[in-house]
């Protein structure tokens, strides 16, 4: 808790992101009001939380007792004030609709006291985007999660020129807390910082695609099976102090004049949703689905998920059993379990 005081958390949306953003708050021991409009998402909200939790459960990473728990702590409402009354930290995370998003920060600047923090789990609009029109700017930043957000450890705090440093503090300390990575984005900028490093990625995966050099499938194996291992305890500047920057300048002059430097969307992402091969909604993109490959797929990367954050609090905790020195971004940070586990 902040300050060692109880916290109220309300969530507006409780859609993809929404609803494990407030299972991960609940997991910790906070109340989670989610303010949900729609009648068929509200209604699932208590079931899709059950199932993530009694995963959780399954892989030893909670007990029956916490799920029990932490069920309890979650409540679903469709009033809106209701659902923010008494709240203390408020998260935005409906989906990415710049006038919806303005329209409820201008509501909720209107309805929440202005200690009240307001955070927006948007991935592309910036706090001076969704501010506009608030009587209380300082109180408004961004928290832009990653799905699963209860399984994927970062952050990215977005700090806008009228975001307060008080406001950054307490919503940094809130979210260690909870044992999450936290990054600040120092300047607003589209796509934030993981966002614009993965869409470059991706823009050369599908350039490899179109020039033949191979099939989605390989570049998939590819990638899942050489730097993609490494991505998880050594970043883009580790692994250039470690291979020298003398070799990397020679790499990045020998293929930069062959990497894709396109400014449009990829013709082979355009043609699929032309044709309507958007993936596991409709059945098939780049592979094709069936409801059961959809599932396997989603609980493998949730398995996956576990499996690794486990083994990296079992290496924390031997590092310092070893006596070896803590890493700085492991501050603040708990066990995933929460109060309960």
């Amino acid at each position: 808790m902040i300050y060692g005081k109880p916290f109220n958390i309300a969530i507006i949306g409780g859609g993809l992101m929404g609803h494990g953003i407030a299972q991960e708050f609940a997991q910790h021991g906070y109340e989670v009001t989610i303010f949900e409009k729609d009648g068929d998402r509200r209604n699932g909200i208590p079931g899709r939380i059950e199932a993530n939790l009694k995963l959780l459960a399954e892989q030893g990473v909670m007990k029956d007792e916490a799920v029990e728990a932490a069920l309890k702590r979650i409540h679903v409402s469709d009033a809106f004030e209701a659902a923010v009354e008494g709240a203390e930290y408020v998260v935005e995370a409906v989906f990415e609709d710049l006038p919806l998003k303005q329209a409820i920060f201008r509501r909720l600047d209107q309805v929440c006291p202005p200690e009240v923090i307001l955070a927006s789990n948007s991935s592309s609009f910036t706090p001076t985007d969704y501010a506009t029109g608030t009587t209380y700017p300082g109180r408004i930043l961004g928290t832009h999660y990653f799905n699963p957000p209860y399984l994927v450890p970062l952050v990215e705090v977005v700090k806008g020129p009228a975001t307060s440093e008080e406001a950054v503090t307490r919503a940094t300390t809130l979210l260690k807390g909870l044992g999450k990575k936290v990054v600040l984005v120092r300047k607003e900028s589209a796509g934030f910082i993981a966002n614009r490093i993965q869409i470059a990625l991706f823009r050369e995966a599908f350039n490899v695609v179109e020039q033949g050099i191979a099939t989605p499938e390989e570049v998939d194996l590819a990638i899942k099976n050489s730097f993609g291992r490494r991505l998880g305890v050594m970043g883009p500047f580790e692994q250039c102090d470690i291979i020298g920057a003398d070799l990397k300048l020679a790499i990045y002059k020998a293929l930069i004049p062959h990497i894709s430097h396109s400014q449009t969307p990829p013709p082979i992402l355009e043609t699929r949703v032309a044709k309507g091969k958007l993936g596991i909604k409709t059945g098939e993109g780049f592979y094709r689905w069936t409801p059961e490959s959809a599932r396997a797929m989603n609980r493998n990367l949730r398995q996956w998920l576990i499996g690794v954050n486990g083994l990296e609090r079992s290496l924390n905790r031997l590092s310092v059993e070893k006596g070896e020195p803590k890493n700085e971004s492991d501050e603040g940070e708990q066990d995933a379990r929460g109060h309960d586990g």
